[in-house]
């Protein structure tokens, strides 16, 4: 069996489930150390964890870990292939991958009616681990979703990152979609809604501050009533 052909790490990390998304990053790229600057501030055991994804050959370190130990590097090991892969997939390599699967509508379709089966880019709305989880872009109506498999909104969107998405898009246009034709217009019995309707309802600290200030005027209106009855006291 040649190397290409072995079970890696990487190989059976890909292949589990709910794990779609991801694409294989190259041997190449995560063995060379340079690609992997900075990584380290954020794993513990990283040199433990980065030796289970390249598939070394058993490390004697793991001997003298405790159970729970091993399990922290099993999960840290994740965590770093998921950072190594939000670099390597905005690497000219990576984007094909990537493209590979978009191109087939791997990563989903758009839920908005108009987007017509608009094929979904995954995209994370933070680069830091553990702020959010991952998101679904559309690139026609512009809009981010939720992914609908629950396995998939386990994913971090670290994992993907910010610019994946956008990086993939600017560096194919053959593949941007055209501007939706059709938009939704809200009718009532047929007739259109005026501009005047409300569309929204006011934001929450919109709605705190109007309460905040009717709580000053009545304040007001009550000392001025208060002062009212006090001068008719004093006249009598």
């Amino acid at each position: 069996m040649s190397d290409s052909e072995e079970f890696t790490w990487v190989s059976w990390y890909c292949s589990q489930k709910g794990k779609e998304f991801f694409c294989e990053v190259r041997e190449w790229y995560y063995t060379d150390n340079f690609n992997l600057t900075g990584l380290s501030n954020f794993i513990p055991y990283y040199s433990l964890a980065l030796s289970l994804i390249r598939s070394e050959e058993y490390n004697r370190d793991f001997d003298q870990l405790s159970q729970e130990q091993i399990a922290i590097v099993d999960r840290a090991a994740e965590v770093l292939y998921g950072l190594i892969h939000a670099r390597f997939i905005v690497t000219t390599t990576g984007i094909q991958l990537m493209l590979k699967k978009y191109r087939k509508a791997k990563f989903g379709t758009c839920p908005r009616v108009y987007c017509e089966n608009q094929p979904t880019l995954p995209i994370g709305l933070s680069d830091i681990v553990g702020q959010y989880s991952l998101k679904l872009f559309c690139p026609r109506c512009q809009r981010v979703y939720i992914p609908t498999n629950p396995e998939h909104r386990k994913i971090d969107g670290a994992y993907f990152g910010t610019t994946f998405a956008h990086s993939l898009l600017n560096s194919n246009k053959d593949v941007l979609p055209f501007q939706p034709t059709h938009r939704y217009i809200p009718r009532i019995y047929g007739f259109k809604l005026s501009k005047g309707v409300t569309k929204y309802r006011k934001s929450k600290k919109v709605v705190d501050l109007l309460e905040q200030k009717n709580t000053e005027k009545n304040e007001e209106i009550k000392k001025e009533i208060e002062k009212e009855k006090e001068k008719e006291k004093e006249k009598k």
